[in-house]
């Protein structure tokens, strides 16, 4: 059910302020991408990663017009564009849009990219602009709009496009309740969620070939092992536990029943179109 026009504003205000406040702190730390992470997200790419099987799934980005929806500091816009696409980013936050523009400079890339600070609610993009929808750990701060926000993303999207989402997910609320119960810290703005079935069918309804991978049931414990969540900077043994994680993973969550355990989804397919 949407929300009352109060309570979205409200919504709007402290997603906003919370990731002002984020991109204050990211801004101290602003370099060019990582030639190690360009190379990772370059062909070869593993399906065990989450992020390497969306690349894999994109495919070459040359010439692609892509909507990086909830874009944020730009890390993933600028990439994107460094590896080919024409990108559009668009995120609630001014400072994070500023970010991304300086971002872009620093990289290189402001002629193959363009930002805009809006809602997504109350954006507008021409019909059939896009050949990818890539959101990143978006969709679960947009569940009480999810509906029309979904809809409003195929109505962007090419006949053809590919619409791909990397999402934190809960299909099984006895490990939600034990994970909650753990004295781990997590930076989240207080209306967000992890995205549930009933979540995913809403998205279905839109995405009618809509598939999805689930990753992350023993790679959770990449952030014991990685130091600041990265693995291209990580020693080589770091980088041997998280790949075994992740293989183990992958396998695992293949299995039905057990892929109910993941802790984060790939969804990705093809908008409905009448």
């Amino acid at each position: 059910m949407a929300q009352s026009e109060n309570s979205r504003q409200n919504r709007w205000k402290s997603e906003a302020k919370f990731f002002d406040e984020w991109a204050a702190k990211a801004a101290q730390h602003i370099a060019p991408t990582d030639p190690s992470a360009i190379r990772r997200y370059s062909p070869p790419l593993r399906r065990k990663f989450n992020k390497e099987f969306r690349f894999l799934l994109m495919g070459s980005l040359r010439g692609k017009s892509l909507l990086d929806v909830g874009c944020g500091d730009g890390s993933n816009a600028v990439m994107l564009a460094q590896l080919g696409a024409s990108v559009t980013g668009i995120d609630i936050s001014s400072k994070a849009i500023d970010l991304a523009w300086k971002r872009a400079e620093i990289n290189g890339v402001n002629d193959s990219v363009r930002f805009c600070c809006s809602q997504l609610e109350t954006a507008h993009f021409p019909q059939n602009s896009f050949d990818i929808i890539w959101g990143d750990a978006i969709l679960h701060h947009l569940i009480p709009e999810l509906d029309m926000v979904v809809r409003k993303l195929t109505e962007w999207a090419k006949p053809e496009a590919l619409l791909l989402f990397g999402e934190p997910i809960n299909l099984n609320n006895t490990l939600r309740k034990f994970r909650l119960m753990l004295p781990l810290r997590t930076d989240a703005t207080p209306d967000e969620r992890p995205l549930e079935s009933a979540d995913m069918e809403i998205v279905r309804s839109h995405i009618p070939d809509l598939q999805v991978k689930t990753f992350s049931m023993f790679g959770r414990l990449d952030r014991f092992i990685l130091p600041s969540g990265n693995y291209e900077r990580s020693a080589w043994p770091k980088r041997a536990i998280s790949n075994s994680l992740a293989t183990l993973d992958y396998f695992l969550l293949s299995l039905p029943g057990i892929n109910r355990l993941g802790g984060t989804a790939v969804m990705y397919g093809h908008p409905r179109k009448s």
